[in-house]
């Protein structure tokens, strides 16, 4: 029997399917370091942190009696408020027909386990937004939350030097200074003049071939803050003004974001503190009425911001 092109054809397999599933990329996730997390919350869904005040000196008389003061108090309080969970199913007769059907399972805790801790970076980097929004948040007399200063709203190096100023007039330890900011504000440093012009400033000589990060985290230290970048920084509409006093409408326009900055020194000194009653916890179901496998993992945790002197969040424009 011969055979001629049209035949051919039929023997040809115009389309091949992969023995491999695409996956999607995904980024760092980096939040959860910078957060306090509390281990004597054993149960209850309200935790509260007693607070004292500082001691006041007065001038004092000989042969006279000493002032006393009453000591100011207060107290900090946070509550467990996020519950989430993530769940996926597939009925027998998907798994009888897919050709997938194995990858398909193995790929469902990994990824709820993903979308839950995307959910809390997310989180955890709202926080910021927990200062009142609108204003300045002076802390002796020193700004923590400002627009950007450089051309239309984008974060200069003279908002970074300011935020460090600010963290000194609250008494804040500079040491382990980390900033989280946009990727348009990395891509405004690295192409920043003065930084660029490496004759006139050799520290940052090999930017222009390096660039300024690796993963997620700066090569450079930009005074004194270790950067991060970051996609998951909560944007804001709001009114508010920039250093200079000159009010900046963010609401309109391109899409504002938050940038932070603050001491990672540890302990009681870190902006955030948070508990979790349930750690992201697996569950799989054989739903019989349904003949179908399911598979969920649910997690319970609380978040506040606590230092508010310890953040400064500087408000910039996405202008690439």
């Amino acid at each position: 029997m011969a055979f001629n092109d049209s035949n051919m054809d039929l023997l040809t397999r115009s389309e091949l399917w992969s023995a491999e599933l695409k996956d999607v990329l995904l980024d760092d996730l980096n939040a959860m370091q910078w957060m306090r997390w509390m281990t004597d919350f054993p149960d209850g869904d309200t935790f509260t942190i007693p607070s004292i005040g500082e001691g006041t000196v007065r001038d004092y008389v000989e042969d006279t009696d000493v002032t006393m003061d009453a000591m100011d108090t207060g107290e900090f309080q946070f509550t467990i408020t996020d519950y989430v969970s993530s769940g996926n199913y597939i009925t027998d007769k998907q798994k009888q027909d897919s050709f997938y059907v194995n990858q398909l399972i193995a790929s469902f805790i990994p990824k709820q386990r993903r979308a839950i801790m995307e959910r809390l970076e997310t989180d955890i980097l709202a926080l910021v937004n927990e200062q009142t929004t609108g204003a300045n948040n002076s802390i002796n007399n020193a700004e923590h939350r400002y627009a950007a200063n450089g051309t239309s709203d984008v974060v200069s190096l003279e908002d970074v030097a300011y935020a460090k100023y600010a963290l000194k007039k609250a008494n804040v330890p500079l040491v382990n200074l980390v900033g989280i900011v946009d990727p348009s504000v990395a891509f405004d440093f690295e192409t920043a003049t003065n930084l660029v012009n490496v004759s006139n400033n050799p520290k940052w000589e090999g930017v222009i071939t390096e660039g300024l990060t690796t993963g997620m985290r700066f090569v450079k230290n930009v005074y004194g803050f270790d950067i991060w970048e970051s996609n998951y920084l909560p944007t804001t509409t709001e009114t508010i003004n920039d250093r200079d006093d000159v009010a900046n409408d963010f609401s309109s326009g391109n899409t504002p974001v938050v940038n932070m900055f603050f001491s990672a020194a540890g302990g009681d000194i870190n902006p955030f503190i948070g508990a979790w009653r349930e750690m992201p916890t697996v569950e799989p179901f054989r739903n019989v009425s349904k003949r179908r496998d399911e598979f969920s993992t649910t997690a319970r945790y609380g978040k506040k911001l606590f230092r508010p002197e310890n953040l400064v969040g500087v408000i910039s424009r996405i202008n690439i």
